[in-house]
């Protein structure tokens, strides 16, 4: 297996209210409950993870929602923008529903010959329908609501906002396999053509912007794929050598992961293909049932306690 980045692994965010951020994804945007787990750190807090059928790698989008939380403020240093890949001709039908969700959008608009329509989660979180120049061949999870002619593919990529793009243009080139290949601008972006799809980053330089601030409706990180766990030590001698601190190898049950801060303030990290989200559930039932880290599960009543109703 050759040492490669393959896109998008995932895109981690901090939401409010439990129950409302997984209303509003599975219902609204008809993506699949993955897994109801809970954050490593904080056993008291849920980790929700939503994507396509079986979680492929570059469809996952997971929330850390602490209820209370107060409003995050997006800025410099951080993502600041999701974007899913949808078909041509969806747009109608998502404005359409965005209407009767009563979901904040905006019309429709154009960048580097793309189409894309931009809303809000019910935190604030920005995101995207994008459709892209090239076919998304991607088979989608759908719902009753939702069907194949207009469901999201998974993502079309991540805008990062930094005071200046050029130490994080060189370790998305020099260390992740991007290169650039457009601008407009202030928005640069990158591609990664190791993979056709959940493939973009673009970056946007706003010196004068406030740095962002953390807290529900922004990002907390985005992980890139690898395969195995062989390409992600590679990974990490390659990105220590470069000078840039790097956590060991973290097992986070779904995926083997490292963590690094790249110069403009996002925290990135790498994550592996194995061993997938089919470990603890059948595939036909993914995301039914509360799972625990292994850790964690002798306390299963404590925290069952004080985690939140979803249903």
């Amino acid at each position: 297996m050759e040492n490669k980045i393959l896109g998008l692994h995932h895109i981690t965010a901090i939401a409010d209210q439990a129950k409302k951020n997984l209303d509003f994804y599975t219902d609204v945007l008809g993506l699949r409950l993955l897994k109801k787990t809970v954050n490593f750190d904080d056993p008291g807090t849920y980790h929700l993870y939503y994507g396509d059928e079986k979680g492929s790698a570059g469809t996952i989008l997971t929330f850390f929602p602490y209820e209370g939380a107060r409003r995050g403020s997006a800025g410099t240093g951080m993502a600041t923008n999701i974007a899913y890949s949808v078909p041509e001709g969806s747009f109608d039908f998502w404005i359409d529903r965005f209407e009767k969700h009563n979901v904040i959008y905006n019309k429709p608009s154009e960048k580097f010959g793309e189409k894309y329509l931009t809303f809000l989660d019910p935190d604030g979180l920005k995101l995207e329908l994008v459709v892209p120049k090239n076919q998304d061949s991607r088979t989608p999870w759908t719902t009753g609501a939702v069907n194949a002619e207009v469901a999201t593919r998974g993502f079309h990529g991540v805008t990062l906002t930094l005071k200046d793009i050029r130490q994080t243009a060189a370790v998305l080139t020099q260390l992740l396999d991007y290169k650039e290949v457009e601008q407009s601008g202030n928005r640069y972006r990158f591609i990664n053509e190791n993979v056709d799809a959940a493939n973009v980053i673009d970056l946007v330089q706003l010196p004068n912007e406030a740095r962002g601030i953390g807290g529900a409706g922004t990002n907390h990180h985005i992980a890139f794929r690898v395969q195995d766990e062989d390409v992600l030590m590679h990974f990490q001698k390659k990105i220590s050598a470069s000078g840039l601190n790097i956590t060991n190898k973290i097992d986070r049950n779904y995926f083997y992961s490292l963590y690094f801060r790249e110069p403009g303030g996002v925290l990135f990290e790498i994550a592996t293909d194995n061993p997938g989200f089919g470990i603890d559930e059948p595939w036909d039932q993914l995301g039914q049932s509360l799972l625990l880290p292994p850790q964690y599960e002798p306390r299963r009543a404590d925290i069952e306690a004080v985690l939140p109703k979803l249903d």
